[in-house]
């Protein structure tokens, strides 16, 4: 945050907006209101709100003569920096300006104007500032969020539907009698005249309305809805002009693990931020190449990629600023009291998270080159993010730079790798196989009893890990093709994703239907 805001010319006006605010009503109050989706269910109650309280008649009236978007934070944010806008949540704003990840606004409450996060806020009168829509997210995505510890049977959201542009669905969180959970889902069809419908036994005018009606019986879905899906809080956007920073801006706080490189921290920026910082001991690389590899670093941005955030290269260690992730390493997640206990489809799950991920570094094409469970980060919500992509190309240290030295992944590295320096995708394929291992028997080591030697020389003679216990047949099947001797015969991560996406849905229908 700070100086990376727009200097540009205030006033960006768009049409006049009918602002329509929303509060609390009982179940058996009916709304009118011109927005169709406009009636939102409480987070804390069975019941959906919508409507206007005396009070903010004044408040309506001056928005109506305001010309521009006028937008809704959907989370507070407190101001950091003196050109910054804090807000409340549920606070009505005018954006003055849009640009980048920060817009200028006016607060209609408290008259004062600033910087804004613009993923804090969304447009009045759309579906985005209802707690129960979640935009620009797949079907495969509702169903981890869904399936997230913070929610439970009845949780429930709305979203784009993939394949029909311009239509929606219902997810919805179920659990069967011998307790196991699954998501259900159900598409939203339109009447020409505008109403919805997911039977066409009852339809509705609105999705609020729909909402409002499911909220008091199941009627054909596989149960009542009982709140919307716990919402991720928004990552606050980087101060774009932060990258070289200062060591003083950051306030280690937690130490969380060590390796052989150097150390990961828990730490704050500028005393607000919460961030993982990545030190590394002296003469593991060097700053001027560090800086060229973490310039291509920071242009990959994706949701299954731990954002970089910074850098301090001036004195070292040289320190790596990314994003935070409370759960820690994959590997140690697995090795954990909880993540020992997580079953089968949530392990496919993390297996297609990381692929996902991998795909996207394919399509950019860069390489990992270290990929394995270490090198990935696991959120509160159990969502996975790959780490230190393309670091390992730019480490100086004799013990890896020799590929046969103790500090090299021998049993993640692929057989060309290893003996010609061939790194490629194809390469970080055969490492994918070796993490499927990993995941599949919660974090053991590959090549159990085995030195790296041993491994070097089995490897190249055909050896193949055998399938672990209870690992199905067709996901073995997925991890012999990774560790395929050409890389040419190794698959593409974008193919590998669509395999792991579909492990248990293959043979289902895409949706639902209404009892």
């Amino acid at each position: 945050m700070g100086c990376k805001k727009s200097k540009l010319n205030a006033g960006l006006n768009g049409g006049v907006l009918d602002g329509k605010n929303r509060q609390p009503v009982r179940p058996d109050q009916t709304v009118n209101l011109r927005d169709r989706t406009s009636i939102k269910p409480s987070a804390t109650s069975n019941s959906p709100p919508g409507g206007l309280l005396p009070g903010q008649v004044f408040m309506k009236m001056e928005e109506q003569s305001e010309s521009g978007k006028i937008a809704i934070a959907i989370y507070p944010y407190d101001a950091i920096h003196a050109d910054d806008l804090g807000f409340k949540k549920g606070e009505r704003l005018k954006v003055l300006e849009e640009h980048g990840e920060w817009w200028k606004a006016r607060s209609l409450t408290t008259k004062k104007e600033g910087f804004i996060p613009s993923n804090y806020v969304a447009e009045a009168n759309t579906m985005e500032t209802e707690e129960w829509f979640f935009k620009d997210i797949t079907r495969k995505d509702a169903e981890r969020q869904l399936l997230a510890p913070a929610n439970k049977a009845g949780s429930y959201l709305i979203r784009e539907s993939e394949t029909s542009k311009g239509s929606y669905s219902m997810s919805i969180r179920d659990v069967d009698a011998q307790g196991i959970n699954a998501v259900k889902h159900y598409k939203i069809r339109t009447l020409d005249n505008g109403g919805f419908y997911i039977s066409p036994k009852i339809t509705f005018p609105d999705i609020g309305s729909m909402i409002k009606h499911y909220y008091k019986q199941s009627d054909g879905l596989c149960r009542k809805l009982e709140k919307p899906c716990d919402k991720p809080e928004a990552q606050k956007p980087w101060d774009k002009d932060a990258w070289e920073i200062s060591k003083e801006s950051i306030k280690m706080v937690k130490k969380l693990g060590a390796g052989q490189f150097g150390e990961v921290w828990m730490a704050f920026y500028n005393n607000t931020t919460k961030v993982a910082v990545k030190t590394l001991k002296p003469g593991t690389m060097s700053a001027e190449a560090f800086m060229e590899e973490a310039n291509l670093m920071k242009t990959l941005q994706h949701d299954r990629l731990v954002r970089l955030y910074a850098v301090v290269t001036k004195i070292e260690p040289i320190y790596i600023i990314t994003e935070y992730m409370s759960n820690g390493s994959l590997l140690d997640f697995l090795k954990s009291d909880v993540g020992c206990k997580v079953q089968l489809p949530k392990l496919i799950d993390f297996s297609a998270q990381i692929a996902e991920g991998m795909a996207y570094i394919e399509k950019k094409n860069y390489i990992h080159r270290d990929l394995r469970t270490a090198n990935v980060l696991v959120s509160e919500s159990l969502l996975c993010k790959i780490a230190d992509f393309g670091l390992a190309r730019v480490i100086e240290d004799d013990q890896y730079t020799a590929r046969e030295g103790a500090k090299f992944p021998i049993k993640w590295t692929a057989p060309e790798a290893i003996n010609y320096g061939s790194f490629t995708i194809k390469s970080d394929m055969w490492s994918f196989g070796v993490l499927l291992y990993e995941i599949i028997t919660y974090g053991k080591i590959p090549y159990p009893g085995m030195s790296n030697g041993e491994v070097m020389t089995s490897v190249q003679k055909g050896y193949r890990m055998p399938r672990p216990e209870n690992c199905p047949n067709e996901l073995y099947d997925i991890m012999t093709t990774c560790w395929k001797s050409k890389p040419d015969d190794r698959p593409t991560f974008d193919y590998i994703q669509s395999v792991l996406d579909d492990f248990y849905t293959a043979t289902e229908g895409q949706y639902q239907q209404q009892q």
